[in-house]
């Protein structure tokens, strides 16, 4: 058996959705120290629904395949979905993960969690864009 699964394969050779966006409303970035991988989500959200979504990863290609699942699966949706995206349906989507892995999908899952959150700083500051 195969240690990883052609969509996960997939998703590493050929990302979707990879780069920055200059006009993002939300930005969110995590890491993990064990294994050095870092996840950095720019959302753009416009009448609570997902208008366009990229992302950079530094990791290996779990990490990549994860952020580009999930950059795929909440790219058009409502806040209402986005918010309950869990790292479960993103290995899930992926076919499944090596155990060792599924961190990956954790910090897909917290990266757009922290990009949320930070959308949702900016409408009670009253902010549009960070500053960067």
């Amino acid at each position: 058996m195969a240690l990883y699964s052609e969509k996960v394969m997939d998703h590493f050779l050929h990302p979707r959705n990879v780069g920055v966006i200059e006009d993002a409303n939300a930005i969110g970035e995590v890491g993990n120290a064990k294994c050095g991988d870092i996840m950095k989500m720019y959302l753009k959200i416009e009448d609570d629904i997902v208008q366009d979504v990229k992302f950079e990863t530094f990791g290996c290609g779990s990490a990549i395949a994860s952020s580009s699942m999930a950059t795929e699966m909440i790219k058009g949706k409502p806040l209402s979905e986005v918010k309950n995206l869990t790292n479960k349906a993103v290995t899930e989507a992926l076919d499944g993960l090596p155990a060792h892995k599924i961190h990956c999908s954790v910090l897909a899952e917290e990266a757009i969690q922290s990009a949320l959150e930070d959308y949702r700083r900016r409408q009670e500051n009253g902010e549009s864009a960070k500053k960067q």
